[in-house]
């Protein structure tokens, strides 16, 4: 059997399996092929690759104090981006001048990009690494922050926003893939709790920054502030971020090598066969001889729809992206909202709209920490419990306190705002509806990233396609829907629609193993067919 690489995990025979990483030695590895052993699995799991360098080798300071803190950093930025000039409309109306209908427009737009483009940003990833993309996108960032801070009219700001949009959606989509690279699964919730703590953090405290930063200079002082910070990022990466991308561990760049293989010549496919059936002869552990011929890929190589396709066509990739759109949609939405109430209703100014929405962000920071530990703990003791055997799915049960208070607390929220009560209360509330909604997100995207070994870039980029189209319509119906049956009953509805999201999340924990095995079925299935396929073709042509 010659091995073929795939953007599906390939099948081995019975007596072959791939050596855990942590157990192998780096130095005997070689950059292109994994070790293989006289030991019983049915399947490599692709995640297990030795490679030169492991990232999930690094010492604790190089992963936490370093990797961790600026993908973290970077993320803040992009959190601060999506609202901090919101305090600033008034002025910013009036020195353009722009409509109220136009600045809506410009934040919808800044959504949708930003939750699309992360789809390209995996593809460049997976081919070119994690640091050239966290590189060009802080520029890209820093290059409209710096236009919109110069710019004369609302068009300009709008082109530039979209700009800024892109930038910032590179570090959103692949830190969660980068955090994969470098963290086992045991220890991913707690470090995507630290993670996904900062763009929400990013979004509560931008309009205390906007508020401050105009209230002392200007609106335009807001993106010279953006841009300075994002500026100093791009430096900070340049210097000491170290790429932890491997393309040993990604379908993606695998399935890429895939379609050179199928080009190849005959007299190379022939060697590849020798070499592995010379291989299987023996054994002790030992390095396999090269299978794969050395190539540079470029972008062509690189369908970025097709993982894309594969990762949404397993129904429990699909049913936990629903869910997880939602609880992000709910978190523009309350936070919008929330500044419209605040002023119509309570007559707040910018700055203490900001000091009160500020608790919804204090409830994310707090979700995020704890539900990220909370759900490494059910695991290990789920793992423990099960005889030291894991699976995705028993992450999600971690996610049942989320699940059953978050729906109440949106309820709640709502009709305080409805009857004018006591801003403490509505503080109260606001960071039981962060707490709660962070909870459960975190452990649906860790949920997302175990799920899809090797493709857990393109896999956190379609999260963000889902939650980027579904934020921009939750964004462009959320004033008209307020403004025609009033919080109350606005909330009433989400909280519906968070009731439903937490019954997807369960219908994943209990069905979704046999969803996701089945999917893996089909894709082996389809590779091996494709593979006939292309050998009957070359056959035929000889």
């Amino acid at each position: 059997m010659t091995m073929q690489p795939s953007d599906e995990q390939p099948s081995l025979p019975a007596t072959t399996s791939i050596h855990d990483t942590r157990r192998a030695d780096p130095e005997k590895s070689t950059s292109q092929t994994p070790y293989m052993s006289t030991t019983t699995s049915s399947a490599i799991d692709i995640e297990c690759v030795p490679v030169v360098n492991d990232p999930r080798q690094w010492s604790s300071l190089r992963k936490v104090n370093l990797s961790l803190s600026l993908i973290s950093a970077a993320s803040l930025i992009a959190g601060l981006a999506n609202n901090v000039q919101n305090p600033a409309v008034q002025d910013m109306e009036a020195d353009l001048p722009a409509t109220s209908a136009q600045f809506s427009l410009s934040l919808s737009i800044f959504i949708l990009i930003q939750g699309l483009m992360p789809l390209v940003w995996s593809a460049i990833s997976e081919v070119k690494g994690r640091k050239p993309v966290y590189l060009i996108s802080l520029a890209l960032f820093t290059l409209g922050s710096i236009v919109v801070a110069l710019s004369k009219s609302i068009g300009v700001v709008i082109t530039f926003r979209a700009l800024q949009a892109v930038g910032s959606s590179a570090v959103i989509s692949i830190g969660a893939a980068t955090l994969a690279d470098i963290f086992e699964p045991a220890e991913r919730g707690t470090k995507m709790g630290v993670y996904y703590m900062a763009p929400p953090l990013g979004t509560a405290i931008g309009p205390i920054f906007g508020g401050v930063l105009t209230a002392g200079f200007n609106w335009r002082a807001i993106f010279w502030f953006l841009s300075i910070v994002s500026g100093n990022s791009f430096l900070v990466f340049f210097l000491f971020f170290q790429d932890t991308f491997r393309r040993e561990r990604s379908l993606t760049y695998q399935n890429a090598m895939r379609q050179r293989m199928r080009i190849s010549s005959t007299g190379e496919k022939k060697k590849t066969t020798i070499q592995e059936k010379s291989f299987k002869k023996e054994s002790d552990v030992q390095a396999v001889p090269e299978i794969f011929p050395i190539a540079k890929l470029s972008l062509m190589d690189v369908n970025p729809f097709k993982p894309i396709l594969l990762v949404v066509s397993r129904v429990n990739n699909f049913v936990i992206l629903m869910a997880s759109s939602l609880t992000y949609a709910f978190g523009f939405l309350v936070a919008y909202t929330s500044a419209r109430s605040l002023s119509m209703r309570y007559h707040y100014g910018p700055m203490k709209i900001g000091l009160v929405t500020l608790a919804y962000g204090l409830g994310c920071l707090a979700g995020s920490v704890l539900g990220g530990r909370w759900s490494d703990r059910s695991l290990s003791l789920l793992k423990a419990a099960n005889g030291g055997k894991s699976s995705p799915e028993m992450r999600l049960k971690s996610t049942y306190l989320g699940v059953l208070f978050l729906p109440p607390s949106i309820l709640a929220l709502g009709w305080l705002y409805q009857k004018k009560v006591h801003v403490s209360a509505i503080c109260v509330f606001l960071f039981a509806c962060g707490f709660f909604s962070i909870w459960t997100y975190t452990s649906t995207i860790a949920y997302i990233v175990d799920a899809n070994n090797g493709r857990s870039s393109t896999a956190v980029a379609t999260n963000s396609a889902f939650r980027g189209v579904m934020a921009f319509i939750t964004t462009e119906v959320a004033v008209p829907l307020q403004d025609g049956v009033g919080d109350g009953w606005m909330y009433t509805i989400w909280a519906l629609l968070m009731l439903s999201g937490g019954m997807l999340i369960l219908l994943v924990s209990w069905k979704g193993g046999r969803w996701r095995e089945q999917g893996q079925a089909r894709e082996v299935e389809n590779s091996k067919n494709a593979e006939a396929n292309t050998l009957g073709v070359r056959h035929f042509l000889k």
